[in-house]
């Protein structure tokens, strides 16, 4: 008992949505910290955190109660619930301040609109990234910043294989196959990383950037992969204007592959974000591959 009151606390925001529950079961399974879920609905928490606070990023005051005797903060905000990501990452970053969090962690993506020159509008990109100045100027002993790559449960999800006209089963969409073009990761694996990060903080919690990724993938080589397990897919690629007229919100995601496909998903130059990230995690990632061979 003794133990466990000496352990700092982290609180994990967004812990029922994939990227906080990832983070809440590697913290768990590592021990060294004492892990708070934060979330809106406690009552329906069933993780493994071994507190559960009520706290919701619309309303600053809820965040400062969560983040009482808080050493650490990991902070992720919700695009695809209409969240606007800058004034929820401000409120964060007030709550956190005013409590004396030691340790931000910012869940953030790479700035389509600097590095594409405005071509590429990408607002769930985007919209996170204007909310890093706001954390590097806060004056937190200690700051990181982690980029999530594309899940590999994308695949099984949002993105996964759809029936086509000719019979098939694929995808449908505005990037040519053969471009690697995105970072892709088992989602789970971002725990290793902010794990990785909250227990050396003089490492890399100096503003610096943690991309995530196993490899760079094009469609193609998931396509292989997955024929490598018994399942054919096939491939279509369209124009950018004919994808944006399939459904609701497909224009945001046909920018999205156009930004992809021109400057990669962690854009230029990633490569010495994406090395740090593999080094501050304890374990290997998991690969297209591996992850395929227990979820297909």
């Amino acid at each position: 008992m003794e133990n466990q009151i000496k352990k700092k606390t982290i609180a994990v925001i967004g812990a029922t949505g994939s990227q906080g529950n990832a983070i809440v079961n590697t913290l768990v399974n590592e021990g060294s910290f004492n892990v708070r879920a934060i979330t809106r609905n406690p009552e329906k928490y069933s993780g493994r955190a071994q507190e559960v606070v009520y706290a919701d990023l619309k309303d600053l005051q809820s965040l400062k109660d969560a983040f009482i005797n808080v050493y650490g903060v990991f902070a992720v905000t919700n695009f695809w619930e209409g969240a606007d990501e800058i004034v929820q990452g401000k409120n964060a970053i007030k709550a956190a301040k005013a409590t004396g969090v030691q340790h931000f962690i910012w869940s953030t993506l790479p700035d389509v609109e600097i590095i594409s020159k405005a071509t590429f509008e990408v607002p769930h990109f985007t919209g996170k990234a204007k909310v890093d100045d706001l954390v590097k100027n806060a004056g937190f002993k200690y700051s990181t910043f982690v980029q999530p790559p594309f899940y590999f449960q994308n695949l099984v999800g949002i993105l996964g294989p759809q029936p086509k006209q000719d019979g098939t089963i694929g995808w449908t969409l505005p990037i040519d196959p053969a471009t690697k073009a995105i970072h892709m990761s088992d989602i789970n694996d971002l725990g290793k990383v902010v794990t990785g990060a909250f227990l050396q903080p003089e490492k890399v919690g100096n503003g610096d950037y943690l991309s995530m990724a196993t490899d760079l993938y094009s469609f193609n080589d998931i396509i292989e992969a997955y024929k490598h397990h018994g399942k054919d897919y096939t491939f279509s690629q369209v124009t950018p204007e004919m994808f944006s007229t399939f459904f609701e919100g497909a224009k945001e995601l046909a920018e999205m592959f156009g930004y992809f496909e021109k400057h990669t998903y962690m854009g230029p130059n990633s490569t010495s974000r994406i090395e740090s990230a593999k080094e501050i995690s304890d374990r290997e990632f998991v690969t297209l591959r591996e992850w395929l061979s227990q979820n297909n």
